[in-house]
């Protein structure tokens, strides 16, 4: 039976609580969380241990594992907290806020042989499951181009202020829904080497983004978009959809089904015909345990436990694969925050053309000196 301590009782926690604690090889023995008033009353219903620090609970519980649940700026304390006393790390995502802790991190479970996995759910979805498979046994030929979307309401009115609307504190879309489309551009097309276009919006937040777009570039040519806006309130909950093009065809995926449409018939291990083929939900999931929110929340805790139990390594959604999407999450930053090229009037050629528009004095001087000499030439 492995021995689960819990960080964080909020949405998450709870859920990932209730899953867990029904496991049949796994029991939740210790929780922690801020709230102390939260902490006894979980208590008083289940039995478990409390604690409101959560060193005090690594330290002291006899635990096998730890699932964290917190807010994201204290993930990678928490997280090298736990590795360094030994014990194995389910994580929500994002994994961490800067990409060069979360490799360190990554570098220190390998190192300690611990298992190690961030909470991105949709990896275990069987519809992007089965995708996957089609595109690495080369169904749809060569893929060129990614497109990965994530919609949904989560701020549709200007609010309260919650950790989730604080940059300091990891919120914003970018971080917490638009993660879920960057990582599964990862999961199906490997890390890109460069991104470009990247939008990151305001439409109610004021401190964060609500919409986030960005281009990305393969070093064998492929491209990939991510699309995010959780100010999307057309869906009733989150929404994760992705298309892939290959030279034989396209797939479409999302929780309810997976759709392939090829240009010419596969023969290999299966017999695929030219044309749509659709699969749905209903005949690729496997059945859990215990259900609460979809499938997939019930297969990321089996498959975590499971590694556990076997202490194995070949982990769907490890550390050193959510540190790919956070270090994407920095590429897409500097680009938002890069120059951008605009249409400008140019008095010098008498039409409007496009140039690199820079910050500074510096450049302002540089752009009238130049306007002075094409005057002369």
């Amino acid at each position: 039976m492995v021995r689960l301590g819990l960080i964080g009782l909020g949405k998450m926690g709870i859920s990932h609580f209730a899953i867990a604690n029904s496991h049949p090889k796994a029991r939740v023995t210790a929780i922690c969380d801020s709230s102390r008033y939260v902490v006894e009353v979980l208590k008083k219903y289940t039995g478990v241990r409390g604690f409101t620090d959560y060193r005090s609970m690594i330290d002291e519980a006899s635990l096998d594992a730890v699932i964290i649940a917190s807010p994201s700026r204290h993930h990678a304390p928490m997280v090298r907290h736990a590795l360094e006393k030994g014990l194995h790390v389910f994580v929500e995502k994002p994994f961490c806020l800067e990409a060069q802790e979360g490799h360190d991190l990554a570098e220190l479970a390998t190192k300690k042989q611990l298992v190690n996995q961030v909470g991105f759910h949709c990896r275990f979805v069987a519809s992007f499951q089965r995708a996957k498979q089609l595109v690495e046994r080369g169904v749809i030929g060569e893929v060129h181009h990614i497109s990965s979307e994530t919609y949904g309401p989560v701020v549709v009115r200007p609010k309260g202020s919650t950790w989730r609307l604080k940059k300091s504190e990891g919120g914003g879309c970018l971080y917490d829904y638009a993660s879920h489309a960057i990582n599964l551009a990862t999961f199906f097309g490997g890390m890109p080497d460069a991104v470009s276009g990247t939008v990151l919006a305001k439409i109610f937040s004021t401190d964060v983004e609500d919409e986030v777009y960005t281009t990305f570039h393969y070093a064998d040519g492929k491209t990939g978009q991510v699309s995010a806006n959780w100010s999307d309130d057309s869906y009733r909950r989150m929404y994760n959809r992705v298309t892939i093009w290959g030279k034989n065809g396209k797939i479409v995926a999302d929780r309810q089904e997976c759709q392939l449409n090829l240009r010419r018939q596969v023969d290999g291990f299966e017999q695929l015909p030219e044309g749509w083929t659709i699969q749905y939900t209903t005949e690729l999931t496997e059945p859990v345990w215990y259900y609460l929110r979809g499938e997939e929340y019930s297969a990321q805790m089996d498959h975590f436990v499971s590694q556990v139990e076997a202490r194995g390594a070949d982990n769907m959604s490890s550390f050193a694969s959510a540190v790919e999407t956070d270090r994407l999450i920095e590429m897409m930053q500097r680009d938002a925050d890069a120059p951008r090229t605009r249409l400008v009037a140019r008095p010098d050629v008498g039409a409007a053309t496009a140039v690199r528009v820079r910050r500074g004095w510096l450049s302002r001087l540089f752009s009238r000196v130049r306007t002075r000499l094409s005057r002369r030439g």
